[in-house]
């Protein structure tokens, strides 16, 4: 079954928009790395979650690559040591759209209550929607499928919550990076292509959930 090829012509789509998507981000955060900014990531965030009365919400650097992103559990905004250190409008565009979800976070926005909400189901459906699947289809036990199709379904719900939930935090983040003066308005160019690219990859991660799922259905359909 999940060596079918089927599924990755299924899926083709999404995974060239994901490979696509993943380049472009590269090339544009190289771009606006080049391009000088007063703060620092970490000191963009400190500026921006200070003027929301977020002194609370704390900053923390962490390793990796582009492995930012903020804890609602914590309160913690985990930025990486590019984003953190490097004062240029890719490190403070990183940096004001994770402090976007901070802010939705302190406000309460619905789409991420209900994305937070989703998470343990999203987290079982996807590391147990397989075992089922596999489990239905070799013994040919029909609940077992559709158990596991219910399952994987939860994942899809979660990513078409989680695409208002990053879109609106880009979105916050080039408001205030110009609100607040940190970017001037013609080096938003650069803020925008990197925010915007990695819009794409949240699209593309949503649409090879729904192919897969859509893969999911078509077999159980046609498993005589």
């Amino acid at each position: 079954m999940f060596f079918d090829p089927a599924y990755f012509l299924y899926i083709a789509p999404a995974l060239l928009l994901a490979f696509w998507a993943q380049m472009r981000v590269k090339s544009t955060f190289a771009q606006a790395q080049k391009v000088a900014v007063p703060l620092s990531g970490a000191g963009a965030a400190r500026h921006i979650l200070d003027a929301a009365g977020l002194q609370n919400v704390a900053i923390e650097q962490i390793p990796g690559q582009l492995s930012d992103h903020y804890d609602p559990r914590a309160k913690v905004l985990r930025l990486s040591q590019e984003v953190y250190n490097t004062r240029s409008c890719a490190a403070v565009g990183i940096a004001a759209h994770e402090a976007g979800h901070a802010l939705q976070d302190a406000h309460n926005y619905a789409p991420l209550v209900v994305r937070n909400a989703a998470v343990p189901a999203a987290t079982f459906g996807g590391n147990a929607s397989m075992f089922m699947l596999i489990g239905g289809f070799i013994f040919q036990f029909e609940p077992l499928i559709l158990l596991g199709i219910a399952a994987f379904a939860c994942v899809v719900v979660f990513q078409l919550v989680n695409l208002p939930v990053e879109f609106n935090a880009s979105s916050r983040a080039k408001l205030l990076l110009v609100d607040h003066g940190i970017v001037a308005d013609q080096d938003m160019v650069y803020v925008n292509r990197v925010l915007n690219a990695a819009a794409w990859t949240y699209v593309a991660g949503t649409l090879q959930a729904v192919l897969t799922l859509l893969y999911y259905i078509m077999r159980y359909s046609g498993r005589d």
